[in-house]
C-alpha cells in the first residue's frame, strides 16, 4: 500500500523539507519492520506540494491517481483547504504541522498544536519575568500567521500588556528596512515575529542586523532548529520559542526516537525538529487510525480521529499518546543554537 507524504521542496517552507522527508522515512520503515499497515508493506511517496494552493492541490491529486491511500501533508495553512477538497471522501488526509487551531476542512485530522496553546506559556512567562508590557506583532501576509498574531492579540492585555504596532510582509519577501523602522518607532518590549520558513531567517538576520537583538525581546512559535541554525549566534539573544517539541526535550520517548533517527541517518543528517518531526507522528497516527479501522476509508477513519492510540510518538513521558490528544507545550531560551528549556 503506498502513503503520500506532500511537503513544499521549495520557497520559504521548503527549508523544512529534508527533515519532514527523513522523519516520515524513518515512521514508515519502523512500521515496515512490525508487519507493515493492516499486514501489508508500506510505501512512501513523496511529492512536492509546490509553493501555492494550486500547486498543493495538484500535487494532491497526483498522488491518489498515482495510488496513494492515505496523504500526510506538512504545508502552510494556506494550502489545507486546496488538500482537504481533493481529499475529502477519497482517502484520509492527516495535516501534521501546528496551525492557526482553527481547521473547518471536513475529515480534515490535525496533529499540532493550536496557537493559543502555543502562546500562553510564553506571553505569561514574559509578563511575570520579564515585566513585558508593549508587543509589536509582525509575520507573513496569510492565514496562519494573520490569525495567530489576532488570537496574541486578545491574549496579551490578559497579562496586563497592549499591542503598540502590527505588520505583515508578502510570503518570500527579502526586505525588512521598512518594518524594522517600524519597530524601532514602537518601541517594543517584545516582538512577535510569525514569518514563514526561510522568512524567518531573513527576518531575524535583518532584526540582528539593525542593532535589536540585545534590546528587544522576540517571543514566537514558528522558529526551530532549522532556522536557528541559518543565523549568526548572536542573532538569537533574547530569543524565545514555544513548541510541543524541541530536539533537546529530555525524555524517554525523545531520547529513543533520537537514537533511532541517527542510527538510520548518521552524525550529519537534517536537522531534527517540530515540523519534521511531526511528519513522523503524522504517519504512525495514520497506521494507528487504519489499524482501528481495519480500512482505508476516509469516513470510517475520520470517525476514530481523537479515540484511539497511536504507536509511536518522540513526544511525551508515555508509551503511548491519543491521536489528536494534547501534549505539553514547552518555553525555550536560545543560548547561541541551544534551545534551553524554561519552567512554565
Amino acid at each position: 500500500m503506498q502513503i503520500s507524504l506532500l511537503i513544499q521542496q521549495t520557497g520559504p517552507a521548503g527549508i523544512w523539507s529534508p527533515s519532514a522527508e527523513a522523519c516520515a522515512r524513518l515512521a514508515v520503515s519502523e512500521i515496515n519492520r512490525q508487519s507493515g499497515i493492516l499486514r501489508q508493506h508500506v510505501e512512501l511517496v513523496v511529492e512536492d506540494a509546490g509553493t501555492t494552493d494550486a500547486d498543493a492541490r495538484a500535487a494532491a491529486r497526483r498522488a491518489i491517481r498515482n495510488g496513494a491511500q492515505g496523504i500526510v501533508g506538512m504545508l502552510p495553512s494556506y494550502a489545507r483547504h486546496a488538500v482537504a477538497a481533493s481529499t475529502f471522501n477519497v482517502v484520509p488526509f492527516i495535516y501534521t504541522p501546528q496551525y492557526e487551531g482553527i481547521a473547518p476542512e471536513a475529515q480534515t485530522i490535525t496533529t499540532g498544536e493550536t496557537a493559543e496553546e502555543l502562546l500562553a506559556p510564553g506571553l505569561r512567562w514574559l509578563s511575570d519575568h520579564r515585566n513585558a508590557r508593549r508587543y509589536f506583532l509582525c509575520g507573513s501576509d496569510y492565514v496562519w500567521p494573520r490569525t495567530s498574531l489576532s488570537i496574541a492579540r486578545s491574549m496579551i492585555p490578559r497579562v496586563g500588556g497592549e499591542v503598540v504596532g502590527e505588520a505583515y510582509m508578502p510570503v518570500g519577501t527579502d526586505d525588512y528596512d521598512s518594518l524594522i523602522a517600524r519597530i524601532k518607532r514602537a518601541k517594543p518590549d517584545v516582538v512577535l515575529p510569525y514569518f514563514l520558513g526561510g522568512d524567518g531567517i531573513a527576518f531575524n538576520r535583518a532584526f540582528h542586523e539593525a542593532g535589536l537583538c540585545p534590546h528587544v525581546l522576540r517571543f514566537t512559535s514558528a522558529i526551530d532548529e532549522t532556522i536557528v541554525y541559518g543565523l549568526p549566534p548572536e542573532a538569537t539573544e533574547n530569543l524565545f520559542v514555544s513548541s510541543g517539541y524541541f530536539a533537546s526535550v529530555r525524555s524517554h520517548n525523545n531520547g529513543a526516537f533520537l537514537e533511532r533517527y541517527h542510527t538510520a541517518y548518521g552524525d550529519a543528517p537534517p536537522p531534527v525538529n517540530s515540523f519534521g518531526q511531526s511528519c513522523y507522528e503524522g504517519i504512525y497516527s495514520l497506521a494507528s487510525l487504519v489499524e482501528r479501522a481495519e480500512v482505508f476509508d476516509a469516513r470510517a477513519i475520520h470517525r476514530l480521529a481523537g479515540r484511539i492510540q497511536q504507536q509511536r510518538t518522540a513526544r511525551g513521558s508515555k508509551s503511548k499518546a491519543v491521536v489528536g490528544g494534547r501534549h505539553p507545550i514547552f518555553l525555550a531560551r536560545l543560548d547561541g543554537y541551544d534551545f534551553k528549556l524554561l519552567a512554565v
